[in-house]
């Protein structure tokens, strides 16, 4: 059953045991990339400040989906949940192999293989994936709506981070452009999308 606003209490199997699988595989991840890599990820210089606030709206608001989430009992058994917890399975492969292609990958030059040839940005697109699955597993209308808006204040923060791509790598960049989207479609919607 899925509803609007879901019962919100503390419980040891709320929503919070699927996003904690997310939190461990990002902070393994940091912990055993080197620190030039894990650096780069957070690297915000060249933004604009339209950009930097829409980010941040965009991050408050999944704030507001995180605690949804960890507040919701999951529903053990239901359709919601197991279409949930395959999404989060997904999202946590494609998390993984996007973040160990970045930190193989020379900082001096574009990252280009593996998940990145098939969007520019498959940590983003994994981390969503996790974070949809924890909203279809718990059955909030409510956090995935919230999810939604959140990430079409986020898509700034994917405009940025190629606009620094293009400054730093040039016309490598630029070729990578043109050959993968941003997003998960038809390589000839180009960089539209």
């Amino acid at each position: 059953m899925v509803e609007f606003f879901p019962e919100l209490r503390l419980g040891w199997l709320n929503g919070w045991l699927l996003l904690g699988l997310l939190v461990v595989v990002d902070g393994v991840a940091f912990l055993a990339l080197p620190k030039r890599s894990v650096a780069r990820l957070f690297d915000r210089s060249g933004w604009r400040r339209s950009q930097i606030v829409s980010t941040v709206i965009g991050k408050l608001l999944g704030a507001v989906v995180v605690l949804i989430i960890v507040f919701t009992p999951l529903r053990l058994g239901s359709t919601p949940f197991s279409v949930g917890a395959t999404f989060v399975g997904v999202g946590l492969v494609v998390l993984t192999k996007a973040l160990l292609d970045f930190a193989n990958t020379a900082p001096d030059r574009p990252v280009t293989r593996g998940a990145y040839r098939v969007t520019r940005h498959p940590q983003n697109l994994a981390s969503s994936l996790v974070i949809l699955g924890c909203t279809i597993a718990i059955g909030s209308w409510l956090a995935l709506i919230l999810f939604v808006v959140a990430r079409v204040f986020l898509h700034a923060n994917l405009v940025a981070e190629e606009e620094v791509c293009l400054r730093e790598y040039g016309d490598a960049y630029r070729a990578y452009m043109k050959q993968v989207p941003r997003y998960i479609a038809p390589s000839n919607w180009g960089t539209r999308f």
